[in-house]
């Protein structure tokens, strides 16, 4: 099968409507829900995909946590039925505990949902996340945005 997803059309998975700044949230698995709940929002989901998103992503995160190093997390899941990747993100610059790999808190979070039939795309995906995340300039650029728009620029 051949993947649909070009790593330079990253912007076209993610909308500044699904980047949260600072959310107020408890744990991180109430910010894997208000990542969903935006993402549905912004991209019209059905209340059943909304769903399988989260038992998704929540099923994913369970098995093994996605917190990686350097105050950066990525909770990806593969959804059945989704009709194209999404892409959501979470601005913390306090950090929220992610369970990561260096026990740091998070600072930025990048959800990423595939449709099941797209794992080229979502390998591709988290590869070039990790890369752009890896450079420590990008990092803060990220966390001094203050607009959902200057965060999706950013990643064009």
């Amino acid at each position: 099968m051949l993947c649909h997803f070009q790593i330079m059309d990253f912007p076209a998975h993610f909308r500044p409507a699904t980047v949260l700044l600072s959310p107020k949230v408890k744990s991180k698995w109430d910010l894997l829900t208000e990542m969903v709940n935006a993402a549905a929002s912004a991209w019209e989901l059905s209340a059943e995909l909304k769903a399988e998103s989260q038992r998704s992503l929540v099923a994913r995160e369970e098995s093994v946590s996605t917190g990686m190093e350097a105050g950066i997390a990525v909770p990806h899941a593969a959804v059945a039925g989704l009709p194209k990747m999404i892409i959501g993100m979470a601005i913390i610059p306090a950090g929220m505990e992610f369970e990561s790999l260096d026990g740091q808190p998070s600072k930025v979070v990048v959800m990423i949902l595939v449709p099941k039939s797209e794992k080229l795309a979502h390998l591709q995906t988290l590869t070039e996340v990790a890369r752009r995340l890896s450079d420590s300039n990008f990092r803060q650029s990220l966390l001094d945005a203050s607009t959902g728009d200057q965060v999706v620029g950013l990643w064009s």
